[in-house]
């Protein structure tokens, strides 16, 4: 099992709406409401949303297949694409997406991987992502791999706050 990248473009679109959606509710449906996890899937992962974001030459999507299989996929920002600007030399990691049937393999850890090479090799001195305070597990994994709380920022789903730690790992 050698898993492969590969990037993802417009012609993509509605597989990534597939597993964006599919991934998201499979991992956050049981800790919120229907309405406000609905709310949510239609705001982030609709199509002109989506659009947007494959769009954005600052954004970059990659999907992982194990045996011609998609089991999940990354999306890293930089610059202006970011969601937030923790520094003028900083890649952000905004979604590591892997499908429930494809946990425990290492699939996730290799997509981190992934992530943190594109840094490397674009110069960053950073990498960052945003890990919401009740996922402990997450947490818990992300300073295994290097990474340190450096502060925090919310968002909504639906009408519910949720507060996330940014999570920062020094690549120099």
């Amino acid at each position: 099992m050698k898993p492969m990248m590969k990037k993802c473009t417009l012609e993509d679109l509605s597989i990534l709406q597939d597993i964006s959606t599919e991934t998201y509710n499979e991992t956050y449906s049981h800790l919120n409401t229907p309405e406000n996890i609905h709310e949510y899937l239609e705001q982030a992962f609709n199509t002109d949303q989506l659009i947007k974001e494959l769009s954005n030459p600052s954004s970059t999507f990659l999907f992982q297949y194990v045996d011609n299989v998609i089991t999940g996929y990354i999306k890293v920002n930089e610059a202006d694409a970011q969601s937030y600007q923790i520094g003028d030399n900083a890649l952000e990691i905004e979604r590591i997406y892997v499908r429930n049937s494809f946990h425990e393999q290492g699939l996730g850890r290799l997509l981190l991987k992934t992530g943190i090479d594109i840094a490397y090799e674009r110069g960053k001195s950073d990498i960052w992502l945003g890990i919401w305070r009740k996922n402990k597990n997450a947490i818990d994994f992300h300073e295994r791999m290097g990474f340190e709380k450096r502060g925090s920022y919310s968002i909504f789903i639906g009408d519910e706050e949720h507060d996330n730690y940014i999570m920062v790992k020094n690549l120099r």
